[in-house]
């Protein structure tokens, strides 16, 4: 039967979620705060409303009566899921599982004290003073984040006292919510993160994605390759961390799983219940299925027998350089020249200094050596330039 099915958060993953959705002939309405958004020029429905204001997200609920409600940010009043749930709305993965992962401090409290996860010691922060007291007991280095935020926004390394004011104001202004408050954790000095893409299902068992290695600037990934080469051993005890807390939150879809990996230990990071931006190399066709594919199975309850990795691949991010509106692009066919390459536009309608406005795309044959493959990527990436179109006068 035909589900409707309504998006919540419209950018770039969004849209690939509703392209994959939409390909096994279900119904969409994309959602967001601005008219335009990159899952709205693809969806059947789109309309424009504040999700975090919880009386325009009951409207619009009552008014649509979707099947299913996919939550893809993380600005969203949360707590109304539960009611929708209760009301017989699937909520993806559950009305548990977003409201305890788009607020740092449940999922970290789940996974450290009630499951036992290794993690970085961490401590919240309510004040600039709160933060300095957390900060003598942590110890330098020392991570501070907002409490609810996606893809490193907001994220700061602190490395002298003097850095702390520049901290709690990146917190607490470029978080998304409208929470003040700042979790600080310890420095682990990892080798490298990963992201663990674990699928749960309605029925089956779940599977777990070939690692992906990711590298980070600004608080946002640069580049992701898939498979990052790691030992047996650690991959293992990783796989166990995300099916624990994958359990634990409960219902169908894809996880973004994070993790520090040192020479002999895995530390849980961070979760999001939704497919991941470091994730999008899996368009590369590095597995069998997507992340996005992947997801809308699971949504939709459709058997998912194996996931496979396929090739070696990589991405690379596209950004702007400056602020403006109707972006142009340039460089297609430079980049679209070199063998084995696919360039995704993400159709966002304006531009500031380093938003993402696309994704490159690469692979090579298994073996490869992953650095090999990311610097295609990254060298791809470079020949595609944002251009914002002259305004007429």
């Amino acid at each position: 039967m035909k589900k409707k099915i309504m998006l919540l958060g419209s950018g770039e993953l969004g849209r690939e979620i509703v392209i994959s959705v939409k390909r096994l002939g279900h119904y969409v309405l994309a959602v967001d705060s601005y008219a335009g958004a990159p899952a709205m020029q693809v969806a059947d429905q789109s309309a424009v409303i504040d999700m975090l204001d919880g009386s325009e997200l009951d409207r619009l609920v009552a008014k649509h009566l979707p099947d299913i409600i996919v939550p893809e940010i993380e600005a969203i009043r949360t707590e109304r899921l539960y009611d929708y749930e209760k009301q017989g709305v699937q909520i993806v993965p559950s009305a548990r599982a977003v409201n305890f992962t788009m607020n740092r401090r449940a999922i970290r409290d789940l996974a450290a004290k009630e499951l036992g996860l290794p993690t970085a010691r961490y401590a919240y922060a309510a004040t600039l003073e709160e933060l300095r007291a957390s900060v003598d007991k942590l110890g330098l280095p020392c991570v501070v984040k907002p409490l609810m935020s996606s893809s490193g926004k907001g994220q700061s390394v602190v490395k002298n006292e003097s850095d702390l004011a520049k901290a709690w104001e990146s917190a607490t202004t470029k978080g998304r919510g409208d929470i003040s408050l700042a979790i600080v954790e310890e420095f682990i000095p990892f080798d490298f993160e990963i992201t663990l893409l674990t699928v749960t299902q309605r029925s089956g068992v779940t599977l777990f994605c070939p690692p992906i290695g990711h590298r980070q600037e600004r608080g946002d990934y640069q580049e992701s390759w898939q498979p990052m080469p790691m030992s047996p051993t650690l991959l293992a005890e990783a796989q166990r961390q995300a099916e624990i807390v994958t359990k634990a939150l409960g219902g169908s879809g894809i996880w973004g799983v994070e993790f520090f990996i040192t020479p002999d230990k895995v530390y849980f990071s961070e979760l999001s219940p939704r497919p991941h931006d470091t994730g999008m190399v899996t368009l590369s066709g590095s597995q069998n299925l997507s992340e996005f594919e992947l997801h809308a199975r699971a949504i939709l309850g459709l058997p998912i027998p194996e996931v496979t990795l396929e090739r070696v691949g990589a991405s690379a991010v596209i950004l702007a350089d400056q602020q403006g509106g109707e972006p142009d692009y340039q460089g297609l066919e430079q980049a679209l020249a070199s063998p084995r390459t696919d360039v995704r536009i993400f159709g966002k309608p304006s531009t500031r200094p380093y938003r993402r406005m696309g994704v490159a795309l690469t692979y090579d044959l298994l073996g490869t050596p992953f650095k090999e493959t990311t610097q295609r990527a990254i060298e791809i990436a470079g020949a595609v330039k944002v251009v914002n179109r002259p305004s007429e006068s």
